[in-house]
């Protein structure tokens, strides 16, 4: 393992490609450690992210003369997130290592994340010798046994002849079909064992086989629904994006000029500013856009899987709709939403069957009229006066402002995660990653750092953090320092943990108990303690000033917003509440 930074690794990269000596030389295979990492090289693995311990240490020692980067966490949530983030930016898998025992555990919430969000990452971890396992050894726990709902699939490897092509179906799996995490137990007996059994290409197991095209017959009838439609909206998920079918979804959209919503994880498979588009819909979702759910008479629902806090309650999600749903994932259809044309496939190859098999477009524009008119009846604005605190609002637009359309945007998750996706505008997707199927406070921090790994190095890597969150996972700022990533931290700091304030608020009669901070650091001279840049910002008048200078430093930079902390996030639809029953104020709850 190298103590060089990624900079440092950069340069190198660089000479080396001036030299004409591009060509990576592969792992020599003389154990169970070295047929792993032989295996993550077969698969094209660039970048792991980890933290060393004693039962992992034979696959680290075999990375020692890898080109495979390994970036050192200070903890494994960290190096799960970091993983997760880096597949979300860069569509490739995502692969953390760590040791047995706490090391394990300790990945178990970035795991989890993963698994809701059907990102493809890749875990090893160590564990005790075969011939100890069930003794309660030192380190020891069930890995498998604790993985096994929130993986795609585990694996126990027990062969050091047979451990490489385990950890390369790990990795085809992880990407394949619908995404999702893939764990590799490694014990030590294995990873120490001889062998120079090469493992070869990473193949997904033979009875893995996800379905491509949707039925013929499906899909004519369901082009026949759309075409009969006359208030038609598409409703663009995760799924779009895991397919790389941006390109066919905003085709389909704009050849036949339907209205688009997306879900959170599907932010940015449509411009934000097209006139199509009605950004996200759901708990926090604009109004316009689940004004559009709830009036909809055919919802086309591409790569979704319909979660609480899209739908509200189930029973008044799409009232006046008959439902199409995409999915490659066939335990998707009618799971949460009864689908009337189910399609399974891959969601860009289904709509361009859609789009084959329709003769002509919807008669939609008096419905397209409409939408346009909730856009104008609930606007997504707010009040910023010159006397109350700093609005977070302001400060996630100047973000917006001062960085290109490119910039990448992590979070963690609360108030300061909706104002982000709500207030900034997404053009493209792969840009906005956050936590949110499992929401995971602290995934913001350690996902900066994946998505500046993932990242070709040209565009902004902007972390929208909330004091509560940030807390959480600060000492990933240590590894941004030592690696040198040039990354933006802006915390919308209000001294509570926003969201559970708000629902207090509104629900538990104003009782803030345990939500706010009697206490707490001041983050711009923390930032400068870890070797960091740090600003602190209170007024409007200091904002763009700091955001500018925060951006232009060449390393890692952490900004203090002291925000208002009575705002609230609107507009909210209750929990288990009708989509169309929006509040705009805690009045109206």
């Amino acid at each position: 393992m190298s103590e060089r930074t990624t900079k440092q690794r950069e340069t190198e990269e660089a000479t080396d490609a001036e030299a004409g000596d591009g060509d990576a030389t592969p792992t020599q295979v003389t154990s169970g450690a070295t047929s792993a990492v032989r295996a993550l090289e077969n698969a094209g693995i660039e970048t792991m992210f980890g933290v060393q311990g004693g039962a992992i240490m034979p696959v680290y020692d075999a990375l020692w003369d890898s080109d495979i980067d390994h970036v050192m966490m200070a903890h494994e949530q960290g190096a799960a997130h970091a993983a997760d983030a880096y597949n979300v930016v860069s569509g490739r898998p995502g692969v953390c290592l760590a040791t047995s025992g706490p090391g394990a555990t300790n990945l178990v919430t970035g795991i989890a994340d993963a698994n809701m969000d059907s990102d493809a990452v890749v875990a090893l971890t160590g564990q005790v010798p075969q011939d100890m396992v069930g003794s309660d050894a030192f380190q020891e726990t069930d890995t498998t046994g604790i993985t096994a709902p929130i993986t795609k699939n585990n694996y126990f490897a027990s062969d050091a002849d047979t451990v490489g092509d385990t950890v390369g179906e790990a990795v085809a799996l992880a990407g394949s079909g619908r995404p999702g995490p893939t764990l590799v137990d490694l014990p030590k007996d294995v990873t120490n064992g001889e062998t120079d059994r090469e493992p070869g290409m990473p193949q997904t197991p033979e009875t893995y086989t996800p379905q491509d095209e949707a039925d013929e017959a499906a899909v004519a009838t369901a082009a026949g629904a759309i075409e009969a439609a006359e208030r038609p909206l598409l409703l663009f998920g995760g799924g779009v994006v895991k397919a790389e079918a941006s390109e066919e979804a905003r085709a389909f959209a704009t050849e036949y000029e339907i209205p688009v919503v997306t879900t959170m994880p599907g932010i940015g498979t449509m411009p934000e500013d097209h006139d199509l588009c009605l950004s996200w819909a759901g708990m926090h979702g604009t109004g316009y856009a689940n004004m559009a759910i709830n009036h909809t008479d055919l919802l086309i629902a591409v790569g979704t899987r319909f979660d609480d806090r899209l739908t509200g309650g189930i029973e008044t999600f799409a009232p006046e709709a008959e439902v199409v749903h995409v999915d490659i994932d066939p335990a998707e259809i009618s799971k949460n939403v009864h689908a009337d044309y189910p399609l399974i496939g891959d969601a860009g190859r289904v709509l361009e069957q859609l789009d084959d098999a329709m003769e002509a477009g919807p008669d939609a524009e008096a419905w397209r009229e409409q939408c346009r008119t909730w856009r104008e009846e609930y606007p997504m604005d707010y009040k910023a006066p010159d006397d109350e605190p700093l609005k977070p609002q302001f400060v996630v637009e100047a973000l917006d402002e001062a960085t290109s359309d490119e910039a990448i945007v992590t979070s963690g998750v609360g108030q300061h995660q909706m104002w982000a996706s709500q207030y900034w505008t997404f053009r493209e997707p792969r840009k906005w990653v956050s936590s949110h199927g499992l929401g995971t406070m602290g995934y913001g921090l350690p996902a900066a750092i994946g998505a500046r790994l993932a990242s070709d190095g040209g565009e902004e890597v902007v972390c929208v953090d909330g004091d509560g969150s940030f807390l959480m996972t600060v000492q990933e700022l240590s590894v941004a320092v030592r690696e040198d990533l040039d990354i933006t931290v802006a915390i919308l700091n209000n001294e509570y943990i926003g969201m559970v304030r708000q629902w207090q608020d509104a629900f538990f009669e104003g009782r803030h108990m345990a939500a706010g901070y009697s206490w707490i650091p001041e983050f711009d001279k923390l930032a400068e303690a870890f070797g960091a840049r740090g600003w602190r910002v209170d007024d409007y008048d200091e904002v763009a000033d700091a955001v500018e200078e925060a951006l232009a430093y060449d390393g890692p930079s952490v900004i203090d917003f002291h925000i208002d902390p009575a705002e609230n996030v609107y507009p909210m639809v209750p929990s288990g509440g009708a989509n169309d029953k929006f509040a705009l104020s805690e009045e109206q709850l």
